[in-house]
Formats: structure tokens, sequence, C-alpha cells
């Protein structure tokens, strides 16, 4: 077989392949260009993948000694579904919250509310119980599955929301109904009879912004698939990009290590929903672990890693003591954070088997955006890679809207019908990032002559900590409750490890002083402990200014890396 340019192999598939062939499609008053073929919902991936999955006999989800096959959870998913329905009279539109780390059980019920119409509500698991309550009263979600962790948090909202919380694993026992119970006596495990619009609401999921409170993002039915059908694209092209061997054996069936948390795009999307049509097995870790990665990686012949880049680094590192190629791997992906350039020659020599991948994607576009693999980023390094064909359109536009030549600075801004309904409840904010129909990502870089996007800087004042996202404004306001706190301005301050941790300066009142212990001990229970700044800087003079007499947050930033030591 003659190899294809990817352009080629991407023309050549919308042609003869059924599947992925597109239209031009009308949402919401905008032209963009959808699959045709695919399945029009989220619970219509889950029947999509039934013969990739040996017609359900194959293992599907791994987890701590346990095993499901595909059959298995369908019938786990149909029976919750209608658990939902009749026991809990929950219907189309109902908005459901989950809140627990990455169980078997949160897999099973994104696709039973879903297959109701309800709309996911997914909830950062290390939120604390102020930030809980923001996003379930913003969300108006009033039922809640939760884990013990997350049941102690939510009890004390229980009342004042009327909320009604159904404990899951160790959060069973603690209220009136159960996960286990409400599985067990559901009335059937067909799936349930239920239309649902491709444009109908799937998911709210929550994403930082510069506004403080997190920003709740809705995702589409068709926003969602869309994007999974992008990424199966790729490995159809992938052959004919680079042509196996004729004597080649068979790829092995696709396996997923989840290590990331499933309320984040980068494990719901590329990883879970696109496991469905894809054939692919799930293995969940408990916690991270590199070496406990390394172990499941060799057991469980894992091909498929995306994490963040910290991930990756300590895995390389942790397969290099215990001696293990890890040679399953097909691909080493990053997503949420940025890679450092260095690592990826390291990561290609530590896994030569494995394509070593970046992306980038935001909640907004449901994790769907550019990406690389391979050569392409061995020799570019820096870069983001290219637009993931074939339904996303790409500009590079400058703050008055208009498109800037290719080698000049401007804002990614993305089209396709894998982006955003809207923020929920802010028509502003909304309206700002989404201007006939593309969307203003706030990110800011450099597109070359052959389609490669490097990312420069954020227009958004946001700290990525190892993946995690985190507002300026969010951190700012919680040291403003400290009754010594006059004025406050949070930053990244560069990690080795995780790339950026929270850094902040304050403004004391005249005679007071602040240790960064006594910091984290005030705000424990205000923030989520991810976005406690581990680094302090205190002063009783006024905070740097610029020009419109607002806080110079990077300037603030450059001076106290260079020229103040912290409080750590």
């Amino acid at each position: 077989m003659t190899a294809m340019t990817p352009e080629d192999a991407v023309r050549h598939v919308v042609a003869t392949d059924p599947v992925f062939a597109i239209d031009n499609v009308d949402i919401r008053g905008v032209t963009v260009k959808a699959f045709r073929n695919i399945p029009p919902t989220v619970p219509g991936l889950m029947a999509a993948g039934w013969a990739r999955h040996g017609d359900g006999k194959l293992e599907y989800i791994a987890y701590e000694g346990e095993s499901y096959s595909y059959a298995d959870y369908t019938r786990s998913v149909n029976r919750m579904a209608h658990a939902m329905r009749d026991t809990l009279g929950l219907g189309q539109g109902d908005r459901i919250a989950i809140a627990m780390r990455n169980y078997p059980e949160l897999l099973k019920l994104v696709l039973a509310v879903s297959s109701i119409g309800g709309v996911v509500v997914f909830v950062n698991a290390w939120w604390t119980t102020e930030e809980l309550e923001y996003a379930l009263r913003d969300s108006a979600a009033k039922v809640v599955f939760a884990d013990g962790p997350r049941m102690d948090r939510l009890k004390p909202l229980e009342q004042p929301l009327d909320l009604t919380l159904i404990g899951v694993r160790d959060g069973e026992g603690q209220t009136a109904h159960d996960y286990a119970t409400l599985l067990e006596g559901a009335a059937s495990d067909q799936a349930p009879d239920v239309s649902i619009n491709t444009d109908d609401d799937f998911a709210v999921m929550y994403s930082s912004g510069t506004t403080g409170h997190p920003k709740g993002v809705v995702q589409t039915h068709r926003g969602a698939v869309n994007a999974v059908f992008s990424w199966l694209m790729q490995s159809v092209i992938a052959p004919l990009i680079d042509p196996p061997a004729a004597d080649a054996p068979e790829p092995p069936r696709p396996s997923a290590l989840v290590v990331t948390p499933l309320f984040h795009v980068t494990a719901t999307h590329p990883l879970f929903l696109l496991s469905l049509p894809a054939g692919a097995k799930i293995t969940l870790m408990h916690k991270w672990d590199a070496e406990e990665a390394v172990r499941l990686i060799r057991d469980n012949k894992i091909t498929r890693f995306l994490g963040v880049p910290t991930q990756s680094a300590e895995l390389m590192e942790a397969a290099k003591q215990m001696g293990e190629p890890l040679s399953s791997m097909d691909y080493l992906g990053a997503g949420g954070a940025k890679r450092p350039a260095a690592q990826v020659a390291q990561l290609a020599e530590a896994f030569p088997n494995a394509g070593i991948a970046t992306g980038w994607g935001m909640t907004e576009t449901n994790a769907l955006g550019i990406g690389m693999i391979g050569d392409d980023y061995k020799a570019r390094p820096e870069s983001a890679g290219k637009l993931h064909p074939p339904v996303q359109e790409l500009r590079m536009l400058d703050d008055h809207g208009n498109d800037v030549p290719n080698g000049t600075i401007g804002e990614i801004t993305v089209k396709g019908p894998h982006i955003m309904r809207c923020y929920l409840n802010k028509p502003e904010a909304t309206a700002e990032t989404v201007v006939d129909g593309w969307l203003r990502t706030g990110d800011l870089g450099v597109l070359d002559d052959e389609g490669y996007v490097t990312i420069l800087d954020r227009k958004k004042n946001i700290i990525i900590r190892g993946g995690e996202n985190i507002a300026c404004l969010d951190v700012e306001g919680a040291l403003h409750r400290h009754p010594d706190v006059l004025e406050a301005a949070a930053f990244s301050v560069p990690d080795e490890r995780l790339g950026e941790i929270v850094g902040a300066a304050v403004q004391l009142r005249d005679g007071t002083s602040l240790t960064q212990q006594d910091m984290a001990a005030f705000l424990d229970g205000h923030l989520a402990k991810f976005k406690i700044p581990v680094h302090l800087w205190v002063q009783h003079d006024v905070l740097t200014r610029g020009t419109t007499d607002k806080i110079d947050r990077r300037a603030i930033r450059t001076a106290c890396l260079d020229n103040q030591e912290a409080q750590v």
C-alpha cells in the first residue's frame, strides 16, 4: 500500500467510509460540518460498541480486582436508568450530579443518566462543601450520587438545598437511597425507550474561569459524539499514512488506563466515551501511583495512556527503576497542561513502541482540538500540533476579531459541532466567548504555514496545576476572607513536577503578620487543597498597580519570583 499524506487520508476516508461521511448542518443558527451517520446521542455510543466488545462478552472495566464484561456494564446502565425513572421519578432534562472518585459506578451512572434524557452534572471530587454548594445551586441539581468522602461534605447541604443524596460504595447506609439497592430493585435490564434529540444537553462540566466561580459548561449529545468520532477517525487514517507491513499481525484490542479524574474531559471523552465505539477496555486506578501504573500496564497489556505531563514523567522513572519496558503501549499522550519539550525525546527513548503524543482541547470543545503524535511531535516538541479533522475549523484572531497572518500571534478560535451550547446561567460570558458560532478560547498562539499551532500564553488568568485549572480570582477571593489581608494577587509559580503551583502576594494590615502555614490553615475548608497557595509573599505596602489602577498581576508575579523570598 502506498502511503498517503494526512490530508489525502482524511479525504479518502470521508469519501469512502460511510461512518465518517460529513454534511453541513444548522446548529442554533450556525452552519457547521458534522458527521452524518454516527450515533446521534451518547447512549447510542453504547449500542454502537456492542460488536466491538465481542457482542458483550469481552471484559470492559477492571478495577482493584473487580471485572465487568461489556454485557455486565450495559445491563447495569439499563437497570439504573429504570431505577432513576421508576424509583426516583427522574426524567428528561433533570440535572443529576455525580460526586465520587473514579469508581466503575461513575462510568455506569454517566450512561444511565443520559439514557433517560437526563443531564449529567460532573462534580469536582476535591471541592469543599462551599464549592459544592455553589455548583449545586448553579446547576439546580437536586439528586446527587456520592461516595463516602463526598457524602460527608454534602450532608450539611442536604436540608438547605433539599437534596436527594444517594450513597455509592462507602457512601451507602447514610441516606434513604443506596446505589446497590436501587440497582437490585430495578424493573428491567433493557434500554429505556426515550426519545433524545442530538442537540439536547448531555452534561454540565465545571471549568475554572476568570470570574472566580467555576463556569458550568453545557455540552450537548451532538458535541460529545462528534468529538468521539473525530478521535476514532484517527485510528482509521493512521494505517493509510503509515501502512503496516504485509505480514504485520493484527493490532491488539485497545486498552486504556484512566489515571486522571473522570470529572474532567481528559478522562471522560477521549478515554471513556471513546472506549465505547472503539471496543476498548478501561482500567481504573484507585489513586495515582506510578509504580502501580507500571504494574497495571504490564499485567493488563494497556495500549493507551493519557494523563497530565507529570504522570508521564513519573511513569517513565518508575518503569526504568522497575526494569519494565511496557512494550504493550502504543499511545502515550498528555492533556491538561503542556509537556516540557525536553521530556518528549526522553519518553520516546524510554517507550520505543509507543507513539508519544500531545493534545490541546477544552471543556468547552468536548476536549476535541489540536494534537500530534510520533515523529511530528519529536520534530516539534514546543508545538501543540494540528487541528483534528474533519469537522473542526480554526482561525487565529486579534483582539478585534480579525484574522491574523500565519506566524503572527493570535487567539485560537475554533468552530464545529463540538462547541459547547453555553455557559450555564451566564449569557454575557457565553456571548463574549462564542461569537457567530466561533469559540474564542482565550489561548494565544501562532499558526505556521503547515498548519501546526504553537500555544504561547493564556489571556485568562488561570493556573494549571498538574492539569487542574485554578482561577486566580477564586484564590484571591478566599484570601480576602482573612481579616488581616487587605489585598491579594494569586499567580502561577513554576514547579518541576506539576508544571505550575499556586503562589500569592498579599498586602497585610499594619502591625500584622501571616505565615504560609497560618494562611493554609485559614483557607482549609474554603478552598480545595490543590488551590491553596504553596508560596506566600507578604508586604504592608499596596500591591503594584497598572495604568488603570488595577492590580498588575504580571508585574507582581515577576517581582515576587525575581526579588523576594517567599514563605513556603
